[in-house]
């Protein structure tokens, strides 16, 4: 019966109403579980088939809100690796790692690269990506217990480095947390829209699970690696540094010195240290065992030397980092260690740059150079090539990895001198650091420093020159800027070129002997 009726003028029935059915009116308004039912049942099952595009876990508020959170994350992190990677070439004040960034920037490489994954496999889930993420978390925080629990390198590593494994861990346990949380929306999309969990998956979704997998499988190799490289770093740490560590610039970092030998003579009279500076390779490397063979023979009485920051046991420096930075620093050093001199300089190669410096400050302390086949300015284009310069950043990123440093533990017994400042030195993410830091500034603000110093040079100060052979004989351009070099003061003394000598003339019988010589004469005058 109609609930009430009306006539217009002409007697027709104008609206006629009726109450909706009480099963209709009874049901709730419809919410995310329940909007996509009408119009797409079947209607003799009442449930959608499993293979439409209404049967989503992304029907679930929880789950859009644990994507949009992950988009967060991964910006997050996106924004920390820029910091870093910008870090490796300029340091922003406060960022600065004692130890090199590569260790923090490998961890925001990994942190990244877990984001970005989880984000392209958000709707995937996989039992094995949850298993790998497991295992991944569980090595990231020893990473962090490692670093912590030992001073070395939670001093090295710093708060930037701390921050970083910590979010890198966070993350991974995120992944996890979102992993298992769309397995359970997918299952209960399936359940409510279907009548029951999907058991299958579709070509694509296996080529997902298989893709995420490997990704993951590549992950926990690489945390592996560095969990192995971090433990080798732990070990070397014990090892203790011959000389001490003395804070410069302001305490941001320490470089270490050591000194041996008699600062006076048996009749009471100062004799001068000679102050070595190393070249491509650290001074304990090849020049410490020399200058202790010539105390030994009495062709001088002590020696000192100084790490370059990022070199063996000295703290890496914040960049840019030129040879002036540098000589102002190692300065510092002498001043804290009560070192006044007089010196006899003897460097070798690129750290010849360094003595040049140097003498031009300190001019009046200055007895002495001996230059050991030394670069010249005007062929710093090569050291400052940047191809040479990706490499080194290249090698800086895979360097926590640790595959030559453990590699070189495994096939050829490399002890932990070999790693600090042995054959094995220069594999180090630090001493890699130094290098990309020397090679960003080398042909610019060292070049100015050094060719300022040509120009303050005091002109008496005694010069000699030992170059090698081979290079002389290999390159025409190398033997005509030795020539030059001879000249940087008025008063050479000896250029000797030693026939069949390397670059590293010392590495020569007679090389060495010459150098010695050449030490004892100007030590002696």
């Amino acid at each position: 019966m109609p609930l009430f009726s009306k006539n217009n003028d002409n007697g027709n029935v104008a609206q006629q109403q009726h109450p909706p059915p009480a099963n209709e009116a009874e049901q709730p308004p419809p919410d995310e579980h329940t909007r996509l039912l009408p119009n797409r049942v079947d209607s003799s099952r009442g449930m959608l088939p499993p293979d439409d595009p209404a049967v989503s876990p992304y029907n679930l508020w929880s789950i859009r809100i644990l994507r949009y959170l992950t988009v967060v994350f991964t910006a997050v992190t996106f924004a920390w690796w820029i910091v870093l990677l910008v870090s490796a070439f300029a340091t922003p004040p406060g960022l600065h790692t004692r130890g090199s960034n590569f260790f923090a920037f490998s961890y925001a490489s990994l942190a990244l690269a877990n984001m970005f994954f989880t984000l392209i496999f958000f709707g995937v889930p996989s039992k094995s990506v949850r298993i790998l993420a497991i295992f991944m978390a569980l090595l990231l925080l020893l990473d962090m217990i490692l670093l912590l629990s030992v001073q070395q390198t939670r001093y090295e590593e710093g708060w930037v480095g701390t921050v970083s494994v910590a979010w890198a861990l966070l993350m991974s346990l995120w992944t996890l947390l979102t992993d298992r949380t769309v397995k359970w929306g997918k299952q209960e999309e399936e359940e409510r829209l279907t009548g029951r969990a999907e058991t299958r998956r579709t070509l694509a979704e296996w080529l997902a699970v298989l893709l995420s997998t490997i990704a993951y499988v590549v992950m926990v190799v690489a945390v592996v690696l560095i969990t192995l490289n971090i433990i080798l770093r732990a070990l070397d740490a014990g090892l203790a540094p011959p000389g001490k560590l003395y804070q410069v610039d302001n305490g941001k970092y320490r470089i270490h010195m050591y000194c041996h030998g008699n600062k006076t003579d048996s009749d009471g009279v100062k004799v001068p240290t000679v102050l070595f500076e190393g070249g491509e390779r650290p001074v304990e490397q090849h020049l410490w065992g020399f200058a202790d063979n010539a105390i030994k023979n009495g062709s001088i009485s002590r020696y000192c030397f100084a790490d370059r920051p990022g070199i063996a046991w000295s703290d890496a420096a914040p960049s840019p980092l030129s040879a002036g930075f540098a000589v102002d620093v190692l300065g510092e050093a002498l001043a804290q260690a009560e070192e006044t001199g007089p010196w006899i300089l003897a460097s070798a190669g690129v750290g010849s740059l360094h003595s040049r410096v140097f003498s031009s400050r300190h001019g009046h302390d200055v007895r002495g150079l001996l230059l050991i086949d030394p670069l010249h300015e005007d062929l710093l284009g090569a050291v400052a090539a940047p191809g040479r310069g990706f490499l080194l950043w290249v090698r800086g990123v895979i360097s926590p990895l640790g595959l030559g440093r453990l590699s070189g533990v495994i096939f050829r017994g490399c002890t932990t001198r070999d790693r600090v400042y042995g054959r094995a030195a220069q594999q180090s993410g630090k001493f890699i650091f130094a290098k990309l830091q020397e090679s960003l500034v080398v042909d610019s603000f060292t070049k100015r420093d050094v060719q300022s110093s040509r120009q303050i040079q005091q002109r008496d100060t005694p010069l000699v020159v030992v170059s090698s052979g081979r290079e002389v004989k290999r390159s025409g351009e190398w033997e005509k800027k030795q020539r030059d070099l001879t000249t940087l003061t008025d008063n050479l003394k000896h250029w000797d070129i030693v026939d069949g000598a390397p670059h590293q003339v010392w590495d020569t019988r007679e090389g060495r002997q010459q150098i010695e010589k050449r030490l004892r004469q100007l030590v002696q005058a």
